[in-house]
């Protein structure tokens, strides 16, 4: 039996992913006009995420600098955790700048508040051009409803979110298919064994939110397979 639902969660992924790369591929990337792309990575650090957190740090890190390979990108980091605690650092093009800042940065309890990001993502968006938002999370415990309504307004502002649930709790995936759905981003699930896929998928869509089909091609020479996937996807 144990060997049957290990297979049957191993085609979910392969599925999620293959959706997910599916969507992306069929994103339009929204230009500034000659100005660095915007990118908000959001993270939920409350207590259930400790054992991932660590590896946050790397991820955004190695999502910036294979965007920074081939086009401007200013990167902004956003997370919360504890009782209403929610910060983001200032936007900079200099990853080596958010790294302290993460590094200090521990998971407590509390509930989540992916309401907070998408209402400061809606700000954001109001003071300069934001062009897309990546949310990493395992939960949701907000009213469904009001996610939604927001993630309709960042849909009307072409913001779209990039989703990437850990683990399976149904009601979150819900939530954030419906909020990708809105926003016109994707949705894929990720567990700890799937972590390079995670990786690769991040770096892909900042390369692709920089630099367009030409540069995810360029990119996808010497990247994983699942990337390579992506790029022959894109019309």
């Amino acid at each position: 039996m144990s060997h049957e639902l290990d297979k049957t969660s191993s085609q979910n992924n392969k599925s999620d992913v293959e959706a997910f790369l599916r969507k992306v591929s069929v994103t339009p990337v929204r230009t500034t006009g000659g100005a660095n792309g915007r990118l908000i990575f959001a993270i939920d650090a409350t207590a259930s995420r400790q054992p991932t957190w660590d590896h946050a740090a790397h991820l955004q890190r190695e999502m910036f600098d294979a965007a920074a390979e081939t086009g401007k990108l200013e990167l902004q980091i956003a997370f919360f955790r504890g009782f209403g605690e929610f910060k983001a650092t200032p936007w900079t093009t200099d990853s080596r700048a958010l790294v302290r800042p993460m590094s200090r940065v521990t998971c407590l309890g509390g509930h989540t508040q992916i309401g907070k990001v998408l209402k400061h993502t809606l700000r954001q968006n109001d003071q300069q051009k934001v062009n897309a938002v990546v949310y990493v999370g395992d939960c949701m415990e907000e009213d469904a409803d009001h996610l939604c309504h927001l993630a309709g307004k960042l849909g009307l502002n072409n913001v779209p979110v990039f989703i990437f649930q850990e683990g399976y709790e149904p009601t979150a995936e819900t939530c954030f298919r419906q909020i990708t759905k809105l926003t016109g981003g994707a949705y894929c699930r990720f567990d700890m064994n799937s972590a390079t896929t995670l990786r690769n998928l991040l770096k892909a869509v900042a390369v692709y939110a920089t630099g367009g089909r030409k540069a995810l091609e360029n990119y996808s020479n010497k990247a994983a397979r699942e990337v390579l996937l992506l790029a022959k996807q894109i019309k």
